[in-house]
């Protein structure tokens, strides 16, 4: 019997998948957005099992998101193979809200996926989700949306555009050429991908907005710059006016065929929490098993364009990965590839995991709110049922200066388990926290001097989340108030509607001192995986 697939293959915050295979491995590419490093890579041998295996962009050469506003950064990367060669097409957003998009597009190539990335070229400025297509003649070429900042709502979206690429002059040459507008019954067309079978090409494109009306829509056409022919029964995958599915928000897809010669969509796809129609873990990755009808068309195999939770597997011989373990002791000299920056990169000037050996030491920057300077490491929070833990060692001096475990969405929404110091009482625990920028604190509760540790845990039961503190991780104190986890979503956060909820640890001096923190371990355990 087939072994299943399991649906998402990637939980947790990892939208806008971009698949390809490369002999017997295959590699999915996502959008990371404001957190670095940028573009997340997976790696599978059977399509069931995934493992992290890095990041493309790595440095601020590869790019600089200082300032880069909420849900901005890098989105949608497409990820092809040709002449040996990785290509890496990604946006950076810098411009999100209003009548402007600023975003920018690039290309990064390499020779291995674990890198390094060349420097990335600059393409174009005219819209995003940007992709390659590698066509059989050995001509290379640009696709993306226009972006159309005249009009209002779904006229903004102003066609998909192609334009050829030449990859010795590295530069984008030749016309730019609308081809295709969309399909009129769902529109917002963006996320475009071609591929060449049986003498056609196919145009798979994203449609319905990224939320709860997404659709994944299919064209055809014998020549490239169309025109092309909507599949008859379009949307093929979609979640749209399906309450009752698991698998929300279903779009923005990408295709890959075996080596068994056996067809598979990833496409993004959402987890709401109920009734409050939330989605925490933001958008992750799914895979669904799909054929080529007698005429020509690509459909589910199942029928229809349910996005399902259980898939039938390639029957690939199967390749699990060691798992993650989920106590991070930072024994090792080099951060987890699972835990993520805000913006800019990790540096010795605010982190180290070599000065006190066996601990992580942060020295104190900006504030939660800052898009700049952050002390921050986090890791995406892949379940709703799961604890996060840590124990620190802080001296503040004044309130000012904080340290601690922390829950976020983005600059303007989360929740803070925090040591700091208050002018009465002194060193103190305390929660803070924010929704859209409507701030509150918890009253303080003393933290003894005789105390140099405490660790700090925080829980996550579905829709809701709790916060304790021990002093010697036996017996804990569990704070009073409930809070509602529902806030770290897309759908509730007022600047965001793109990434997903973190866990981590961070410390701010506002003072400019850049007092220092040591975290002694991070402990991130899930008791499912829903």
């Amino acid at each position: 019997m087939t072994e299943k697939i399991k649906n998402p293959i990637l939980p947790g915050f990892n939208p806008d998948p971009s698949i390809v295979r490369v002999k017997d491995d295959y590699y999915i590419a996502t959008s990371t957005f404001e957190w670095f490093p940028g573009v997340a890579i997976h790696h599978s041998k059977d399509l069931i099992n995934w493992e992290l295996i890095g990041y493309a962009l790595t440095s601020k050469k590869h790019i600089n998101m200082t300032g880069n506003p909420n849900s901005g950064g890098v989105w949608a990367p497409c990820l092809t193979y040709c002449d040996e060669l990785f290509y890496l097409i990604f946006s950076d957003a810098k411009t999100i809200k209003g009548p402007y998009k600023d975003v920018h597009n690039y290309l990064t190539t390499a020779t291995n996926i674990k890198g390094p990335w060349s420097e990335p070229i600059y393409l174009n400025s005219s819209g995003f989700d940007p992709s390659l297509f590698h066509d059989d003649d050995g001509r290379k070429w640009l696709l993306n949306m226009r972006w159309n900042h005249r009009f209002g709502d779904a006229r903004r979206f102003g066609g998909i555009i192609i334009q050829e690429y030449d990859p010795k002059a590295k530069k984008l040459i030749g016309p730019i050429e609308t081809i295709f507008t969309g399909s009129k019954e769902i529109g917002k067309t963006e996320g475009a991908h071609i591929y060449k079978h049986n003498g056609y090409y196919y145009l798979m494109t994203a449609e319905g907005g990224t939320g709860y009306s997404h659709a994944v829509t299919l064209a055809r056409s014998k020549n490239l710059k169309g025109p092309y022919e909507i599949h008859p029964d379009n949307p093929i995958l979609t979640s749209k006016d399906k309450p009752n599915l698991e698998l929300q928000r279903a779009g923005h897809a990408s295709l890959v065929e075996t080596q068994n010669g056996q067809w598979y969509i990833v496409h993004l796809c959402s987890r709401p929490v109920m009734p409050q129609k939330r989605c925490v873990l933001g958008r992750e990755t799914a895979i669904q098993k799909a054929k080529w009808n007698s005429d020509g068309w690509l459909r589910l195999e199942t029928g229809g364009n349910d996005p399902l939770i259980s898939v039938p597997s390639p029957g690939l011989p199967s390749c699990p990965f060691k798992p993650e373990p989920a106590r991070d002791d930072f024994d090792s000299t080099k951060l987890s590839l699972h835990f993520n920056t805000l913006r800019i990169p990790a540096d010795e000037s605010w982190l180290s995991l070599k000065e006190r050996p066996g601990w992580l030491r942060l020295y104190g920057r900006e504030s939660l709110g800052s898009k700049h300077a952050q002390s921050l490491i986090a890791r995406k929070l892949t379940s709703l049922n799961c604890t996060a833990q840590t124990c620190v060692e802080f001296e503040p001096e004044i309130f000012q200066q904080a340290a601690g475990l922390v829950l976020l969405y983005d600059t303007q929404n989360y929740y803070y388990l925090k040591i700091t110091h208050d002018e009465n009482i002194g060193r103190c625990i305390n929660v803070c926290f924010s929704q859209n920028d409507n701030y509150a604190e918890l009253e303080p509760i003393p933290f003894g001097l005789e105390h140099k540790l405490c660790h700090l845990k925080a829980e996550v039961d579905y829709d809701k989340l709790y916060f304790s503190y021990s002093l010697d991780e036996t017996q804990w104190h569990k704070f009073d108030k409930t809070f509602d986890i529902t806030t770290l979503s897309d759908e509730f956060c007022n600047e965001g509607s793109f990434t997903g909820a973190f866990a981590g640890l961070c410390v701010q001096d506002l003072t400019g001192q850049k007092t220092k923190a040591d975290f002694d371990y991070f402990e991130y355990k899930e008791k499912s995986r829903t």
